[in-house]
Order: structure tokens, then C-alpha cells, then sequence
């Protein structure tokens, strides 16, 4: 059965800003302050190696309720046990993803246009990934950014929850939620601050008091 999940502080762990503390320790001071899923995103790793970093995550949160995700790699995800894969528009057929990872893993799915979100199937995905909303360095083959009418327009397109990604800081989630999206997707703003828990617990913060009631 999948996991009920909270998209409201999602963190991507990036290798190399990750240096400091680890991708492993990264994740386990996050998600102490707040962060409600983690995806694993190493491009330059092996299968091999992404199984076993996912692993080490899932074990590091174990007594937590945040949810591991494995980025791209599908047969990683199978393998490591993970709540939930995410995909990008040019990986794979989410349908093709979805017969490969069952009815038990999560599924999410990148997408950059009204008409991409337009296009998504509930019945297959459970949530996009909504971005970049700005340019971000981590990751140098991202789409056009969107920005705020963009987020705004894909997120109401859109017939699953949705996640805005792309160079977000804490100063944007008064933002991110004012347009519908569920939740706010960070890299830098958390991975390799000097006190990832102290940046995510800000972050949360943030997304409490930018909540209605």
C-alpha cells in the first residue's frame, strides 16, 4: 500500500553541496527540522551505488514519518525499497513506470507546461514536481524557468498536488503557497548551510505561518 505523503518541505540531496555533512547526515538533520521527503539524486552515481545510498537514507529516517524518494533511476528505487520514484518528462512513459514499480510506490513526475500538467494521469502519477521556478545551478539542463505566473498556471493545469522546484530559498514560500502548489522543493537552501536542521526548521516555520489558520 502507498504511504500517505506531505509534500510540504521536500529536500533534494546534492552530492556535491552535500560535501560537509554528508548526503546521509544531510538528510537526517533535515528531516529533524521539518523536511517531509527526501529524494536521493546523484547523477554521477552507479545503480549499485544509488541502492546503497538510498539505503543508508532510508535507515538514517527510519523512526521518522518523512518519505525517501529515488530520482530516475527505476530500478535502484525497486531495488532500495523506497516510498516513491520520481521521474522527468524525458526519462521514461510514467505508464511504463508505473508497470515497473506496482501499485505500492509513489510516483512523481516532473513537468515544466500547462499542457504537460494537463496531460498527467491520476490514476498513474501522484504528484508533479513543478519547475524551475527560477534557474538553479544544481541542475544545468533544467527547462526555462516559469516563475510565479508559470507556477501558478501549471499547479491549477494540474490534476495531482504539486511541488514547486527551482532555485527556492525561504524567502519564496510565502509565494510558492500563495500559488496552490502543496509544498516548496529546496537544494541549496538546505544542503551545504552549515546547520542543515537550522535551515530546514526555518523553512518549516515559514510554511506554517504561510498557511491559512
Amino acid at each position: 500500500m502507498k504511504k500517505p505523503f506531505d509534500l510540504s518541505l521536500y529536500l533534494v540531496l546534492d552530492p556535491d553541496l552535500c560535501q560537509q555533512h554528508s548526503m546521509v547526515e544531510t538528510a537526517r538533520e533535515a528531516v529533524a527540522g521539518g523536511a517531509t521527503m527526501v529524494q536521493v539524486r546523484h547523477k554521477r552515481a552507479s545503480t549499485t551505488e544509488r541502492i546503497a545510498l538510498a539505503r543508508s537514507v532510508k535507515e538514517a529516517l527510519r523512526n521518522t514519518p518523512a518519505l525517501v524518494v529515488m530520482n530516475d533511476d527505476i530500478e535502484a528505487a525497486i531495488e532500495a525499497g523506497v516510498d516513491a520514484l520520481h521521474i522527468g518528462q524525458r526519462d521514461m512513459p510514467a505508464a511504463s513506470a508505473r508497470a515497473r514499480i506496482g501499485l505500492n510506490m509513489l510516483l512523481g513526475l516532473s513537468v515544466n507546461s500547462e499542457s504537460a500538467a494537463q496531460a498527467v494521469d491520476p490514476a498513474l502519477v501522484d504528484y508533479v514536481g513543478v519547475g524551475p521556478v527560477f534557474a538553479t545551478p544544481t541542475k544545468t539542463d533544467h527547462e526555462q524557468p516559469i516563475g510565479f505566473a508559470g507556477l501558478t498556471r501549471i499547479v491549477a493545469a494540474c490534476p495531482v498536488p504539486a511541488v514547486a522546484i527551482g532555485g527556492l530559498k525561504q524567502q519564496h514560500v510565502s509565494d510558492v503557497l500563495a500559488t496552490g502548489a502543496s509544498g516548496i522543493a529546496v537544494v541549496s537552501a538546505i544542503c551545504g548551510t552549515p546547520d542543515p536542521q537550522q535551515a530546514s526548521r526555518e523553512l518549516w516555520e515559514r510554511i506554517l505561518a504561510s498557511r491559512p489558520g
